[in-house]
């Protein structure tokens, strides 16, 4: 508690502390999610197998417009690479650093589960199991990684599209959006293939909106009209996008052809979340219209010493959190089955709903101590060194950062697509977990001061 109240106190005057609510929120949201919507059964050989519960469940579809939360995430990532790109530079630093920088925190607490989960696959080969039995759970377990690679390919463009953004400003953003549609209309006209760059387009555009919060902050907003890099920050800006976000939403979803769940379901030609939508994004909109409706009250509330210290201490392990929430179902169903003990109702029955309280309280449980455990990982990465490139090194100090930020990305998203039951020895793909550990351990390596100078 110390620590938390040194940490407030030291909380700069004009820090945004609603973006840090958001991501604590949209990051709890993500997990109470998962764990209520799960449901676990034997399969044909007796093993336990977990699946989503949303497909028993259609009346859920429209909740699924609140606890899609992803878009925040991004929004809030926006703003905070914003914030810290234009911080490093004021200190002298170039972009390189930054990305730098920005790699210890997302990949310190990811190459703990990446190295727990392939050495616990290799335990459990030496002691008999079969590859065909150990991928599966290293698949559930990792699950969340699919965000992280998306978001793992947004941030390396921040250089890039934060420039674009003070030359363009919200004209970025909404041409991503038409780009997006384009890509629905391929993947409904033709091979399903035409939507791929929307897994990085959607996302972008959202993130880009974060942006337009940051320099609204800050009053960065000539010039005007739709090139203005000033998100509309007014209570009737935010009526609007939450109200035309809505309708547009609804037409897109009732008459129109997109799903009403925001969350993919099996045998959706046009899935909104994976690629996103312009469903998904019209969502989004309304979703920011709520939050910037209700901004200025939370924001006051925040400046008291407890919400704000609570938000803090979530923060420092957030991402731990969003890694771990799955292996902590993984190892419960695993201790309850060993037991004798797992209830396996079927999704969408009275008596699954009844066991959705004491399941999730007992995830919480498990969790916490995974939080403990691998929490100090995350919460001790400090501001890295303000390192800049040496001029004999900087260009391939640039190009290495460039392939070790790809290495790592590849290495999640192949992770991601792999069958479910693929036989691999050590729960991962062979070729990802080597790029995984390559792209890591480079950028591990840039960040000690190769390259560099202080």
């Amino acid at each position: 508690m110390r620590r938390l109240a040194r940490l407030a106190a030291r909380t700069p005057a004009d820090r945004e502390r609603y973006l840090d609510l958001l991501r604590a929120l949209a990051i709890v949201l993500v997990v109470l999610g998962h764990w209520a919507i799960a449901a676990v059964e034997y399969d044909e050989s007796g093993r336990p197998d977990g699946h989503s519960a949303l497909t028993a469940l259609p009346w859920a579809y429209p909740l699924t417009w609140a606890v899609q939360v992803m878009p925040v995430f991004f929004l809030v990532g926006g703003y905070a690479n914003a914030a810290s790109l234009a911080a490093h530079q004021r200190r002298g630093g170039d972009a390189i650093g930054w990305l730098l920088g920005r790699s210890a925190r997302l990949l310190r607490p990811t190459s703990a589960l990446v190295l727990v989960l392939a050495g616990g696959a290799l335990v459990a080969r030496l002691g008999g199991a079969q590859p065909d039995e150990v991928r599966p759970v290293v698949w559930f377990a990792t699950i969340p990684l699919w965000f992280l690679a998306a978001y793992l390919a947004v941030v390396p463009l921040t250089p890039v599209m934060y420039a674009l953004h003070r030359r363009l400003g919200l004209l970025v953003p909404l041409a991503l959006v038409v780009l997006v549609a384009a890509g629905d209309l391929g993947r409904a006209l033709g091979p399903a293939n035409l939507a791929l760059p929307n897994y990085l387009l959607g996302w972008l555009a959202v993130h880009q909106i974060g942006f337009a919060w940051y320099d609204a902050r800050r009053g960065h907003c000539h010039p005007s009209g739709l090139r203005t890099r000033c998100l509309p920050m007014s209570r009737r800006a935010a009526s609007a996008m939450l109200l035309g976000g809505l309708a547009v939403a609804i037409l897109l979803t009732g008459p129109g052809p997109y799903p009403i769940s925001m969350i993919n379901l099996p045998g959706q030609r046009l899935a909104n979340a994976a690629p996103s939508s312009v469903a998904l994004l019209a969502v989004a909109t309304a979703q920011l219209g709520l939050i910037l409706l209700l901004r200025e009250r939370t924001e006051r509330w925040l400046h008291r010493d407890r919400p704000w210290q609570a938000v803090i201490a979530v923060n420092s392990v957030v991402l731990t959190v969003f890694l771990w929430h799955l292996s902590a179902a993984v190892l419960l169903v695993g201790a309850l089955h060993g037991l004798g003990l797992l209830p396996t109702p079927e999704a969408g029955t009275a008596a699954w709903l009844a066991w959705r309280l004491p399941w999730v309280l007992m995830l919480a449980v498990v969790l916490a101590v995974l939080v403990a455990i691998f929490g100090p990982i995350e919460a001790s990465t400090g501001r890295p060194r303000h390192l800049r490139a040496s001029a004999r090194w900087a260009g391939a100090r640039a190009a290495l950062t460039v392939a070790g930020f790809a290495a790592v990305g590849y290495a999640l998203a192949a992770n991601g697509v792999a069958a479910k039951t693929a036989p691999e020895p050590l729960g991962w793909p062979v070729e990802a977990l080597v790029a995984y550990l390559a792209g890591a351990g480079t950028l591990r390596l840039l960040r000690s001061g190769w390259g560099s100078r202080d």
